[in-house]
């Protein structure tokens, strides 16, 4: 067995989203976001982009499970003393929007909203925890849905550099690593979430796409800069859902099929967010698509100048493509598309598992830039079973994290340059893809089930235990 050495201070912990935990929807002055308005259900994604769907809460067509989320709101203190308890480092949680500019458009921050999360970093501060935050996670609010046409439109850009300064400056002492938008390149695939709108028709995507894109990328650009100058010391990262894609098989047809998809979806936003430039292959594809941006005078050197400190990721899957994949069936659960892997097992939700995926994607980003990664999101959803003595014994979790640790030591010795590695949903919550309360990913179990029912008692699985060992050994023992 080998024993990976992690750099010293390496920031073990979890992960997990305001919008899946948090609840307490309606309570502080909070406005709704776009995850307010989310029914439960597979479905969910489907209903939310349907033409003619208007945001709005309809509670006899649908149940809304993320509006009680695991209650975190009020039970935040007990969740992060568990936390501590399984020694962890840092804690990735996300802001919401709308607990500081219910509507998005206010000149003046919510106090109420401010306050809770003064008292959330203090709490963490109080065990020896660091606050990984999100800016933007999912969570627009949904009067700049409705109103504006999300990040279609500049004005958005105006609106969120007003929030990143009211928390900047309110949590300028509390926090020191930030990211901006949760998986940026996700809008590639379900612009919804990350971008604010839906796409109706294939041939309007791409100019409404690419134009939100800019749009963000000056936004993130604007919050880098201002993190800078508010916050000195602090580091601020973009994030992106990363899943190296392999080509089925050595056609050279193939090769060159995976390549243009990897480019476009694992580099794209990273070269805009990280290089401070337009990457050539996308300028390719504007010219060839007739995609032409309103780019206003100083927005590149401004992304030139907001360049980040170091890439998030979250990996839970690569993706192997055909250009012709008539013949193949296709990965059933992963929402990145792809045709099935042979070489690979399935998770209970169908996303394929492949712990040398990690290692392999890893080694690309290191190489083409050359700034610190942190793995900010990575675990295994499964069904988990309490048995009659209470016990739950995921031992298939522990086995799914140890594999991926395993690649990330391994990526060190490499030569990759590693800061920290963040379990997806440490303690369970909603899921984002699918409304589920079932689909678990936490060391921390929930009493709380997909049709409602659940005490909200918190217990701890077997995982649990395993993980406070690899912290407290620094990923020696797993």
């Amino acid at each position: 067995m080998n024993k990976y050495h992690f750099p010293e201070g390496f920031l073990w912990g979890g992960a997990t989203a305001a919008n899946q935990m948090e609840g307490g929807f309606d309570e502080g002055n909070k406005g709704l976001n776009i995850a307010d308005v989310l029914p439960g259900g597979k479905e969910r994604l489907n209903i939310l982009q349907s033409p003619g769907f208007n945001f709005e809460i309809d509670r006899e067509k649908y149940s809304y499970p993320n509006h009680e989320g695991i209650d975190f709101y009020h039970r935040y203190k007990e969740d992060i003393a568990l936390f501590a308890e399984m020694g962890f480092k840092v804690f990735r949680m996300s802001i919401a929007w709308t607990r500081i500019f219910p509507n998005g458009n206010e000149l003046e921050a919510n106090e109420e909203g401010l306050a809770f999360y003064d008292r959330v970093f203090d709490e963490l501060h109080k065990h020896g925890i660091e606050p990984v935050v999100t800016i933007s996670h999912y969570e627009m609010p949904v009067n700049l849905v409705k109103e504006y046409g999300g990040w279609r439109n500049r004005e958005v850009v105006t609106f969120f550099e007003r929030y990143v300064n009211a928390i900047f400056n309110r949590y300028k002492n509390k926090v020191k690593y930030w990211m901006t938008f949760n998986e940026i390149n996700s809008g590639l695939i379900m612009p919804i979430m990350g971008l604010g709108f839906a796409i109706h028709k294939e041939e309007d995507k791409y100019q409404p796409t690419f134009q939100a894109y800019h749009y963000q990328f000056v936004a993130s650009a604007i919050a880098v800069k201002a993190c800078h100058e508010i916050i000195p010391d602090a580091q601020i990262g973009c994030m992106i859902l990363y899943a190296p894609v392999y080509s089925y098989d050595s056609n050279p047809e193939n090769i060159m099929y995976a390549l243009q998809e990897e480019r476009f979806f694992n580099y794209f936003c990273a070269d805009v967010q990280v290089r401070g430039e337009y990457p050539a292959f996308v300028k390719r594809y504007f010219k060839e698509h007739n995609i032409e941006l309103d780019i206003r005078e100083g927005d590149l050197e401004l992304i030139k100048e907001g360049t980040v400190d170091y890439i998030g990721l979250s990996y839970y899957m690569s993706r192997t493509e055909k250009k012709e994949k008539s013949d193949l069936e296709n990965a059933q659960g992963n929402l990145i598309g792809g045709v099935k892997n042979p070489f690979l097992k399935a998770s209970d939700w169908g996303w394929e598992i492949d712990p040398v995926g990690l290692r392999i994607g890893l080694n690309q980003l290191y190489d083409r830039y050359q700034v610190p990664l942190f793995v900010v999101e990575n675990g295994l959803g499964a069904y988990d079973k309490v048995e009659e003595d209470g016990s739950i014994n995921d031992d298939y979790r522990i086995d799914y994290l140890r594999d991926h640790i395993r690649a990330m030591g391994e990526s060190i010795e490499d030569g990759v340059e590693l800061m920290g590695y963040t379990t997806w949903g440490c303690i369970d919550m909603v899921s984002m893809s699918s409304g589920e309360y079932s689909k678990r990913y936490g060391f921390i179990y929930v009493d709380k089930h997909d049709d409602g029912s659940g005490t909200l008692a918190r217990k701890k699985k077997k995982s649990f235990f395993w993980y406070k060992n690899v912290i407290e050994t620094n990923g020696e023992k797993l």
